[in-house]
């Protein structure tokens, strides 16, 4: 067996070839492991907004919110059926609640985009027990205050404390608190009071949506054949968690597979540069290769060194990106859901699976990069490599 010392002597003593070709695996491995983080990001921040307990009431045949519409006069049928939590004073533990979305004008870049605003009534901090106020103050039910997702404060016009924004042309709503949720996809909205939105844009006596806390998950089957069984309601139940798991898959398929198509024409590019360096290698060493066979070092041994020495530059090349995608954690991004049209923001979420396959890859593309090459060094003819050396 040929010393491992002795391939990385010569991955050291090309010191130019190797930073190279380690750098476009880098590239390869950040790329890809960037993209898995966010649409892992994405799964986690949409999930996040989901509580087991809760279950979600859309009017049937809705696949979202925005499409959905339910009368007020419905929510309190809704709320009798067995398997509701009460608070102290015996009220059901739920809201109604309407979800529009606006055109609003980012700032630091040209051009506008959707912002999802949340109509809620004046419990909804017993539903959503995380909610916190991290600035400024709650809003005042029945007034045209609002508190802005703490993701997307300052990041379109009036969404900052004490600022402004118009609901509708002579609409104005004032901004009077921060929130945040634990990092879940709420952060990206904006809420208000219910009746102040349904009377900004004439949907009085609808909501879009009714959210109910039940007294356990155990519940929820009970409370679903009871809700649907009722045709008065037309109405779907859904457990929150299967809600917002399915309002992440179109955004984070998209997201997964843009990125992957981006990071398989980088592949191509990195392992053509192995290939590249690994030539270079063999013919630069013919004499060395010709000293090792006359030393007694079988073809399959030069074989295994020229391929360890190609997966070693691999393993250093995805270390590097995969360091490089860790620092990725600590950067937000901003994209469309489309789910529900608006605009969400996303951190990079990694994980040691994501870490351990995008480095798995590194090493795939050594392998195959360095085949043919330690192949040729392999069967190279003994006379031949002194006389070329």
């Amino acid at each position: 067996m040929i010393p491992i010392k002795y391939n990385l002597r010569n991955l050291a003593v090309r010191k130019t070839t190797t930073i190279a070709a380690g750098m476009g695996l880098g590239l390869v491995v950040f790329v890809l492991a960037s993209v898995l983080m966010l649409s892992e990001g994405i799964q986690r921040t949409l999930g996040r907004s989901a509580d087991p307990d809760v279950a979600i009431v859309l009017r049937k045949g809705a696949d979202a919110e925005l499409s959905s519409g339910i009368a007020d006069s419905q929510v309190g049928m809704i709320l009798a059926n067995p398997g509701v939590a009460k608070d102290t004073d015996g009220q059901p533990i739920a809201t109604g609640e309407m979800v529009i979305v606006l055109l609003l004008d980012k700032i630091g870049t040209e051009g506008v985009s959707n912002v999802q605003v949340r109509g809620v009534p004046d419990n909804v901090m017993k539903l959503r027990k995380d909610i916190r106020i991290i600035d400024g103050r709650a809003a005042r039910p029945g007034t045209d205050e609002v508190i802005v997702g703490k993701a997307i404060r300052g990041r379109f016009k009036g969404l900052d404390l004490n600022q402004s924004f118009e609901l509708r042309k002579n609409r104005p709503v004032t901004v009077v608190g921060i929130f945040e949720d634990k990092g879940s996809s709420f952060e990206s909205e904006v809420w208000g009071d219910v009746k102040t939105l349904a009377s900004s844009f004439g949907r009085e006596g609808l909501v879009t949506s009714v959210r109910v806390r039940l007294e356990s998950p155990a519940k929820f089957d009970g409370f679903k054949t009871a809700v649907e069984g009722n045709p008065q309601l037309e109405a779907q139940v859904m457990r929150e968690t299967d809600y917002y798991e399915k309002q992440s898959e179109g955004t984070s398929i998209f997201i997964t597979a843009m990125g992957s198509v981006i990071a398989v024409f980088f592949a191509f590019g990195a392992i053509i540069g192995a290939m590249i360096t690994m030539h270079a290698s063999v013919a630069h060493r013919q004499r060395e290769i010709a000293t090792l066979r006359a030393l007694g070092f079988p073809r399959s041994s030069i074989l295994f060194s020229f391929l360890l020495e190609s997966v070693v530059l691999s393993v250093a090349g995805g270390l590097i990106g995969v360091i490089g995608a860790l620092a990725m954690r600590f950067v937000k991004f901003s994209t469309m859901n489309f789910a529900s049209w608006s605009e969400i923001t996303f951190s990079f979420e990694p994980t040691p699976v994501i870490m351990a396959f995008s480095l798995g890859i590194a090493v795939v593309m050594g392998l195959v990069g360095g085949l043919y090459p330690a192949v040729r060094a392999a069967r190279m003819n003994l006379v031949q490599a002194i006389r070329g050396g």
